[in-house]
């Protein structure tokens, strides 16, 4: 079976390298926000060009302290997409805040910055905008209608390490990107971490105080809000030493995803969009993903050739059993085709090319039910 992700292979060719920075960390005896956690911030806010990174224990916590530090809460509504796996709706209703859904965009399925400024009203006191598969949304136009309103824009870059668009990475055009380093992601640890990235310094220094209980100094509780969210040294050591390698790992991710966009030709199967003219740098191929009204069926057939597949996502965050009574009423059209047609082929970095020609020859042989 060629797998969605393969992290033995991933990490086999830095073993040598995990294991000694591991061992460093063991025999310092340091565990949590010590040197390696800083070395890594310093690290990832250079090579994301921003001037604060803060570590956090995962990619959710991010998003969470990212509204905490903007002063959202109860009573308040944040404008974000419903097909991004419920992650930014967990935090926004964490801090009893509202999500309002905003219709995506019919061809990217990212925020539709025109359904955005539809969608907004007098309790909306912030923007997430998720680069959803590894392609940055349109996030210049997202925060031009930020800054008009006077409400913040949070960039949910999970799914994004490194996409770049005008120079800039993921991450620079809001308040503040937050990123998960879940096992999986362009740059993953070996278990859960996260990290927030802002130009702002006094919103560094919140964060900073947030993610350890409000303390401003140890037992010494300043602000409310706080939680217990630090990125641990262990995982800091395997992401400084794997960040090095996002930048050959995301342009191998590209070649795969351009091998597929060219070799698969099946008229009941749609490539998602893809920015493969003139602005290839923002979209890192985090997931590679086709449309078919007919899912079920190409998953079972590719499955039987060999092919592991995913959904990402099935469900609409609106539509999800926990929120069916409170959200009954709400229909965003484009929002429920995408769940229902999107499929995720294999498109990782140690992928050989016989491998992803397998994947596309596969997806050509499939015979669609009529």
């Amino acid at each position: 079976m060629i797998a969605m992700n393969d992290l033995a292979r991933h990490h086999a060719p830095l073993e040598g390298e995990l294991s000694a920075a591991l061992a460093r960390v063991l025999e310092r005896g340091r565990y949590i926000l010590g040197p390696e956690v800083k070395a890594f911030e310093q690290a990832f806010a250079d090579w994301g060009g921003a001037r604060y990174c803060v570590a956090v224990g995962n990619g959710t916590d991010a998003l969470e302290l990212a509204l905490r530090a903007m002063a959202v809460g109860p009573g308040d509504e944040v404008a974000t997409v419903a097909n991004a796996g419920m992650y930014a709706t967990t935090a926004i209703r964490a801090i009893g805040a509202t999500p309002a859904y905003v219709e995506i965009d019919a061809d990217t399925l990212l925020l539709d910055p025109v359904g955005l400024r539809a969608r907004l009203n007098p309790r909306v006191r912030a923007i997430v905008a998720t680069h959803l598969y590894g392609r940055l949304a349109d996030v210049e136009s997202l925060a031009d209608v930020a800054r008009e309103r006077g409400i913040m824009l949070v960039e949910d870059c999970a799914q994004a390490h490194g996409a770049i668009r005008a120079g800039r990475k993921a991450g620079t055009f809001g308040c503040i990107g937050c990123f998960s380093f879940y096992p999986t992601k362009n740059l993953g640890a070996l278990g859960d971490a996260g990290a927030l990235v802002t130009d702002d310094s006094a919103i560094a220094e919140h964060l900073r105080q947030l993610r350890t209980y409000g303390w401003s100094s140890k037992y010494h509780c300043a602000i409310r809000g706080g939680m217990n969210s630090r990125m641990d040294e262990l995982q800091a050591a395997v992401l400084n030493v794997k960040l090095p390698h996002v930048e050959s790992w995301n342009q191998r991710r590209r070649a795969i995803a351009r091998y597929y966009t060219t070799a698969i030709a099946h008229p009941a199967m749609t490539p998602l969009l893809l920015p493969f003219r003139g602005d290839e740098e923002s979209y890192v191929a985090h997931i590679y993903v086709v449309r078919t009204a007919q899912r079920d069926a190409l998953s079972a057939h590719l499955a039987a050739a060999g092919v592991a597949t995913d959904v990402h996502y099935p469900i609409a965050d609106y539509r999800q059993e926990a929120f069916s009574e409170e959200m009954r009423g709400v229909v965003l059209e484009r929002t429920d085709h995408a769940c229902a047609t999107v499929l995720s082929l294999p498109c990782f970095p140690e992928m050989t090319d016989a491998e992803v020609e397998t994947v596309a020859a596969a997806c050509n042989r499939w015979r669609a039910p009529s």
